[in-house]
């Protein structure tokens, strides 16, 4: 017999899912600045201007970071 358990709310299942974008976008473009050979989810580089992709994409992570726990939380 299969319990129900306690379903995630939708707020949390998105927010979870764009963490992941945004954690994993983040990480790889910075691999792919600092490397140069490996890119992932590269419509990111579209929301990074010009010069500060270094930057940008260490926001990626943070913001990724903080959606997942506001997500986790708001889920509870």
């Amino acid at each position: 017999m299969m319990s129900t358990g306690s379903r995630k709310s939708p707020l949390a299942a998105v927010s979870g899912a764009l963490c992941f974008v945004l954690v994993a976008g983040g990480a790889s473009g910075l691999l792919y600045e600092w490397l140069g050979w490996f890119r992932l989810f590269g419509f990111l580089r579209l929301l990074v201007p010009e010069g500060y992709e270094v930057y940008g994409y260490v926001v990626m992570i943070a913001a990724g970071a903080v959606i997942g726990a506001a997500g986790e939380r708001a889920g509870r």
